[in-house]
């Protein structure tokens, strides 16, 4: 049995088109933190199971919601509701959990981007890996934003993708998300960059570990916002997406400059405490 469990708050509309792609699943849960619009109604309508719960932040509230899947399912598609399973992808899926004996408990897959209607395939520093398919009852989720997916059990990657659309509520509400986004992730990384990232991790076969130790040691960087963009605009040939992936590029440093100057300011507060 494979439950898709999709965390979701206002999602009116991207969700239906979310909800079509899992036709192939036993069961949907939509976790819910108290939308506002139609997004309850629209997942009802699909015949998903609906639980809420005030957010805090997203490891807490995929950890708590993997509780709500049925105790019969055998795997968890864990998907966020602006992220669509692509035809590619449901058949990999599908092959992969029903075979005996699988080996594998957790498996993590990449995201296309879209941006002004194209794959942003550069500029979003494709190929990132995210843990998304995962055997019940054997995975938790840590850190507050830009969660890690961890598993005492092996781990896979899946070779097709989700199709990510992260501007389809518009401009206006990526920068109301990236404000709230920035804001914790600020928070979490005051107490990470304490520790010195290992050297030994920038080369590590995996490759959430390796993105880790990268991101790690960025922050010793000066002018880090303008070497994100450098990196992704030109080092990783962001140019080739045109005026997209300018636009997405200009974006990234604004997100990263907003990281820079709230982890600033966390530590000015907590130097006076």
């Amino acid at each position: 049995m494979i439950s898709a469990l999709i965390l979701t708050f206002n999602e009116e509309i991207i969700l239906p088109k979310c909800l079509e792609a899992l036709d192939f699943v036993d069961e949907i849960v939509a976790f819910d933190s108290f939308s506002t619009d139609k997004t309850i109604k629209i997942a009802e309508q699909f015949g998903a199971k609906i639980v809420q719960r005030k957010f805090d932040n997203y490891a807490k509230q995929r950890n708590v919601a993997l509780k709500s899947v049925s105790e019969k399912t055998d795997w968890v598609l864990m998907v966020d509701a602006d992220e669509i399973v692509s035809p590619e992808l449901r058949v990999e899926i599908i092959q992969l959990c029903v075979q005996k004996d699988n080996p594998i408990s957790l498996y993590r897959v990449r995201r296309k981007d879209i941006f002004q209607n194209k794959w942003i395939k550069h500029s979003s520093g494709y190929p990132t890996w995210f843990g998304r398919l995962f055997k019940n009852g054997t995975v938790s989720v840590e850190r507050e934003i830009n969660e890690e997916y961890h598993t005492n059990g092996k781990i896979g990657n899946l070779q097709e993708h989700l199709i990510h659309y992260p501007f389809n509520k518009g401009i206006e509400w990526w920068f109301w998300k990236h404000n709230r986004y920035s804001s914790m992730e600020a928070k979490t990384l005051v107490q990470e960059l304490n520790e010195k990232p290992k050297l030994k991790n920038l080369f590590s076969s995996d490759p959430t570990i390796r993105r880790k130790a990268q991101k790690g040691f960025s922050f010793s960087l000066p002018m880090r916002p303008f070497i994100v963009f450098i990196a992704f605009y030109f080092l990783r040939f962001g140019f080739l997406d045109g005026k997209a992936g300018y636009t997405f590029c200009k974006l990234r440093k604004t997100y990263e400059w907003m990281i820079d100057l709230k982890i600033k300011e966390l530590k000015e507060l907590n130097s006076k405490k």
